[in-house]
């Protein structure tokens, strides 16, 4: 059987068995006609905003249609997605007028990231083009001109809404996030709206289903609001949607259900009426919800509004060509006549596309008539371009000094506990600026402190809502994300904590994240924005009653990634180091920040003057756990050089590490060892790389010794592959000399030290390796080297034995490090 074939224009849902009366549910709105004029500007506006878009994917010359279309006149490669566009300039125009006449504070959020010609067709009608490309898209027939002919070609914007294109933020290049940023940027914005269309194939994703429930963490007395606009077109890229297949019943029940009230726009001869009145009433009501909130009478599970705009894919545009249906099918998602630069049929059909727009009439010498620009709001900063919270947005913390919550030297402390102690703090001192977004696992990461005086944000919940608490936990890894990100992107400060294995469910979030901020970072005139920030634990080395399922440290390879002037990943390896940490990464600005680090309690080896220190540096031998000949401070003598370093990279591994040093100290003394930890993956990035925080050869030297013959041997937490290619680029010499133990993909629900023997990585593992290289330059240790190893074998079989009998680690196994 051939793939189906659509046989008419904009087909209907199938009706649906659920019983008529479920529309009493829905918003009946009372026809409130707008005014002639009204009316006319409105169209006036979306017909200029159509053409151009239509001739940004089109037109490399005759950009006004000023004589008969010809082959050479259309760009030789056709990129663009017209589809979306005419629903999307529809809702902007619309939006426009809102805001004229209410004064307001908005962002346009454009689930359908293709969309980019309506957003830039719209942008440069208003002005916005103009305020931030001057020389290039200015209200002028040049500036439009160079506006439709470099769209999608090599120095002009790209096809996808990104961060050059003002009043962004959010890049639809990966469908799902729209709505979650949304109400991210809302938060904590309590004069805000933000008015997000979320595609009806978008509205097929999981991120964007958990969103619809994201009112429940919306409280109407410190935020702003979100109109969600479901734009049921009923066609993605080659197929019907499952919600331009769902009739009004199902479309109100499940929205309903979902604690909205749904009003459906509809009625393609009434549209500008309905969709006017549609927004009036949303605003409405959310001055409604908004009042009673900040009256001290919130109203209980306040039923939001929503639209559903029921527009044709491709509305205004060719009807049919060529014997197949365009105007309301997939065929006119991305480029209706991919043949206009070649074909002289379709070159008419496009002439007579764009000649329906009458573009001459409501835009002259190349400016837009009275008629389409009388619907803007007359206060530029309110225009959707220009609001200041989408394009300079920083709000700094106030500082809270960490060494205050620093902890003794020589204890047993879990980094968790202790930072969450420093962020309870910060969070008194910050009580606008700064949100906490987890899973459901606050608890469990042991980061529990935070709630000592804030509470959790959840709306549905009568122990929590009304209450401004500064947590928000709900579990869709993905709603954390894009609320933070849209908080974030607005110039507040987040942080996402979670399980070490389930970061992986925003990889991409993270990367389409980071690819906006790198264009922004490159955009003058946007400002800085807070870095976000990941905390990564329950790691896979200590997952206690979970098993293999629990244990992926992926996350890192993914920031390592990124761009290196964006990428960091900090593994501290005591709770000093990690206060450290989390208080320089709340600071900076425009990074992305992954900090890794245990819950459950483990050994302090830095004050936190030292601590600091450490941290800045980013790497730094530990002489009290070296060998006394090879950590004299000031000694360069070329007998002082060790036999072998041990690097720790990671809070259990480095553990190991220590506990290595200290039985190698014992077991051999002959045995050189120098121990060095490193907090900053960044700096063993080769030079080349141009990560800022790479060390210098010479640098890199120092610390990991010079000589030729001396191995360096890493115990890292993450898988060993990644590091090795993070190496990759150094001297060969220094790369001869480096080999690196870390995760294997070995485990269970097993006890924490079994975890260290299957993968290779515990201080017996780490002991084998340091004589086994030692002995190859050291004399004294190749003369003890089997009996040596007999000994750890032997230690090895033991503690595995007591694993076996008693189903825990030995008592003794995990007692502070101790050197004579």
């Amino acid at each position: 059987m051939p793939g189906e074939q659509i046989p008419v224009s904009n087909p209907p849902p199938l009706p649906s068995q659920l019983p008529d009366s479920v529309l009493e549910l829905s918003v009946r709105l009372q026809e409130k006609p707008l005014a002639e004029n009204v009316r006319q500007s409105l169209r006036a506006f979306q017909r200029a905003a159509e053409y151009i878009a239509a001739a940004m994917i089109f037109l490399s010359d005759n950009v006004l249609l000023e004589s008969e279309l010809r082959l050479e006149h259309v760009k030789p490669r056709l990129l663009g997605h017209w589809g979306t566009c005419p629903g999307l300039i529809l809702v902007w125009a619309h939006l426009n007028l809102l805001i004229r006449n209410h004064d307001l504070d908005m962002i346009f959020v454009v689930g359908p990231g293709h969309g980019a010609p309506a957003a830039l067709a719209s942008l440069w009608l208003e002005g916005s083009l103009e305020r931030f490309y001057p020389r290039e898209y200015g209200r002028t027939a040049e500036g439009l001109r160079n506006l439709i002919t470099r769209f999608s070609v090599p120095g002009g914007f790209p096809s996808h809404i990104n961060a050059e294109t003002p009043g962004a933020i959010h890049e639809g290049g990966e469908l799902g996030y729209a709505l979650a940023v949304s109400f991210g940027a809302v938060m904590d914005n309590p004069d805000l709206i933000v008015t997000c269309v979320v595609g009806d194939g978008e509205a097929e994703t999981g991120p964007t289903a958990a969103a619809w429930h994201a009112i429940k963490y919306l409280d109407p007395r410190e935020s702003g609001a979100v109109i969600p606009i479901l734009h049921a077109n009923g066609f993605k890229i080659s197929e019907r949607t499952i919600f331009g297949c769902m009739d009004d019943k199902e479309l109100v029940c499940l929205f309903s259900g979902y604690g909205y009230q749904v009003l459906i726009v509809e009625d393609l001869e009434h549209i500008d009426d309905r969709l006017q009145n549609a927004l009036e009433w949303a605003l409405a009501e959310i001055k409604k919800i908004q009042k009673a909130a900040r009256s001290g009478k919130p109203i209980v599970k306040p039923r939001w509004p929503m639209l559903v705009l029921q527009t044709p894919k491709g509305w205004t545009g060719p009807k049919e060509v060529e014997g197949k249906i365009i105007e309301g099918s997939f065929h006119s998602h991305q480029v209706p006549l991919p043949k206009a630069n070649s074909d002289d049929t379709q070159l008419k059909a496009l002439q007579d596309w764009l000649a329906s727009y009458r573009i001459s009439e409501i835009i002259k010498d190349g400016k837009p008539t009275e008629t389409v620009l009388s619907i803007l709001p007359t206060n530029d900063e309110k225009k959707l371009g220009q609001v200041k919270a989408a394009y300079d947005p920083y709000v700094g913390l106030k500082a809270v000094d960490w060494t205050e919550f620093g902890v003794d030297k020589g204890t047993d402390q879990s980094c968790m506990k202790v930072t969450g102690k420093f962020l309870d703090k910060v969070f008194q001192e910050n009580p606008n600026t700064i949100r906490l977004f987890s899973p459901d696992e606050l608890e469990s990461n042991k980061l529990d402190a935070v709630l000592d005086h804030t509470q959790r944000n959840f709306q549905w919940d009568e122990y929590s809502r009304a209450n401004g608490g500064r947590v928000i936990e709900v579990l869709s890894e993905h709603n954390c994300q894009g609320f933070m990100q849209g908080y974030t992107l607005t110039g507040r400060t987040a942080i996402f904590p979670s399980y070490e294995s389930f970061l992986g469910i925003v990889h991409t979030m993270m990367v389409q994240y980071s690819k906006f901020v790198k264009i922004a970072r490159e955009v003058k005139w946007r400002g800085d924005l807070p870095s976000i920030n990941y905390i990564e634990t329950s790691t896979w080395a200590r997952q206690e009653h979970n098993g293999f399922s629990h244990q992926n440290p992926s996350f890192i390879g993914a920031v390592l990634n990124i761009k290196p002037e964006a990428a960091r990943v900090y593994l501290p390896p005591d709770a000093n180091c990690f206060l450290s940490t989390v208080h320089h990464c709340l600071k900076s600005r425009n990074k992305t920040n992954l900090i890794i680090g245990s819950k459950q309690p483990t050994a302090v080896y830095l004050t936190p003057a030292e601590a600091a220190e450490h941290c800045r540096q980013g790497a730094s031998i530990w002489r009290f756990a070296s060998s006394p000949s090879s950590s004299s401070p000031g000694n360069d003598d070329a007998d002082d050089q060790p036999d072998v370093v041990l690097a720790g990279i990671g809070v259990e591994v480095t553990f190991e590490v220590v506990k290595a040093a200290e039985l190698l100290r014992a077991l051999c003394p002959a045995l050189r060892v120098r121990v060095v930890n490193v907090t900053d993956l960044m700096i063993l990035a080769a030079p080349a790389s141009g990560h800022p925080h790479a060390l210098s050869e010479q640098a890199f030297e120092r610390v990991f010794a010079a000589a030729d013959h001396c191995p360096v041997l890493f115990n890292y937490h993450g898988y060993p592959a990644e590091l090795r290619g993070l190496l990759f680029g150094r001297a060969a010499r220094h790369l001869a000399r480096v080999s690196v133990a870390g995760y294997a993909e070995e485990g269970s629900t097993t006890t924490p030290f079994d975890m260290m023997l299957v993968n290779g990585v515990s201080r017996f593992d780490l002991a084998q390796r340091a004589l086994k290289a030692g002995a190859e330059a050291n004399p004294k240790v190749r003369r003890v080297l089997e009996e040596c190893l007999a000994q750890v074998r032997e230690r090895v079989e033991e503690v595995k034995r007591f694993i076996g009998e008693h189903g825990k680690d030995p008592d003794d196994i995990y007692d502070l490090p101790q050197f004579v």
